[in-house]
């Protein structure tokens, strides 16, 4: 039986301005946000070479990352959902 996908999971949230610097500013679910904001972690080199779970911030992340210059993986879906709505 093929398994519902969560409706909140899904459900389209609203990048602030901060965030929207970088996977642009029309809503979108979860799942997007994360495959977006990946996809610029690795457009731009910022996933640490030896440590691959830390993400080496650029300017435009060290604000969604409330001015950290590395997070890990973890830390940074917690940062990144104080910037949706």
């Amino acid at each position: 039986m093929a398994r519902k996908p969560n409706a909140a999971f899904m459900k389209p949230v609203q990048p602030d301005d901060t965030l929207a610097a970088v996977v642009g500013s029309k809503a979108m679910p979860r799942t997007e946000l994360t495959k977006k904001l990946w996809a610029y972690i690795r457009k731009n080199g910022l996933q640490d070479k030896k440590n691959k779970r830390n993400i080496n911030a650029d300017d435009a992340l060290k604000a969604v990352f409330g001015g950290k210059k590395v997070v890990s993986m973890f830390e940074m879906t917690k940062l990144v959902s104080k910037h949706v709505k």
